[in-house]
């Protein structure tokens, strides 16, 4: 198993993305904190890796609030005596307005996507410089690096700064043997916050960029977080991969 005996918490990780990776780390040995606003969809989630025969806890976590991250840290290491694996995953969709100008839409997306993942990594960090060590795997997007006409623009900015973060983090932690990356998907399933993005006649136009020709899948970006994750990615630091089925090739 890829994550035999690793710790790691997972946020926004009841639905879409983040759940798949939680199942996905749950087969691969890790004991998994699934930390989310909504609990039910949360516990259900961490029920499901039990009966798979993983190893997993629910944990409330709103990720713009520092004292929840900080008791999400403390209970995590409770529970299971360390902490290696951060996920930041949590976030909200900026297609789901009229008003691309929106100021109060501008401080919501950018204190759930950027302030969030400043906040999960401070309290991560702390933790994982005891261990000797850990990995911060970020999810940013393809909005983060080009801008796009049918989004607000702080979900661009929110996923850019994701982005840069991560290499800072990466930058200024690898002394503490932290590795920190940054996985950018493209056009997926619809999240819970979409907008426009879920329109089938949007998404239509925006697969004719993507030269596979098809949606990914919330469970091909799992992979790709698993492997950031694990070992296998050991001199792998304050990189970017792509899960957009060549979006940003073009």
């Amino acid at each position: 198993m890829r994550l035999q005996d690793k710790v790691a918490i997972i946020s926004g990780a009841a639905s879409g993305m983040g759940a798949a990776t939680a199942r996905r780390f749950g087969r691969e040995g890790a004991k998994v904190v699934v930390a989310d606003m909504l609990e039910q969809d949360g516990q259900a989630v961490a029920a499901s890796i039990g009966a798979d025969g993983g190893n997993a806890m629910f944990l409330s976590l709103d990720v713009t609030d520092e004292a929840a991250w900080t008791r999400v840290v403390d209970e995590t290491v409770h529970a299971f005596g360390r902490l290696d694996i951060l996920v930041n995953n949590a976030g909200i969709s900026g297609s789901a307005t009229n008003d691309m100008l929106d100021s109060a839409l501008w401080h919501r997306v950018m204190a759930v996507n950027s302030t969030g993942v400043f906040l999960g990594t401070a309290a991560e960090v702390r933790q994982m410089r005891h261990n000797g060590g850990g990995a911060i795997v970020n999810l940013s997007s393809i909005s983060g690096v080009v801008g796009q006409s049918m989004v607000h623009m702080s979900y661009n900015a929110s996923k850019g700064a994701v982005r840069t973060m991560t290499k800072a983090t990466a930058v200024q932690f690898g002394k503490d043997r932290i590795r920190c990356n940054s996985i950018h998907p493209g056009l997926m399933p619809p999240m819970r916050t979409s907008g426009a993005t879920a329109d089938p006649e949007v998404r239509a136009r925006m697969l004719k960029s993507v030269p596979l020709g098809r949606t990914g899948e919330a469970d091909e970006v799992a992979n790709a977080i698993l492997f950031l994750a694990s070992d296998e990615a050991s001199y792998i630091t304050g990189a970017e991969l792509y899960v957009d089925g060549g979006y940003l090739a073009t």
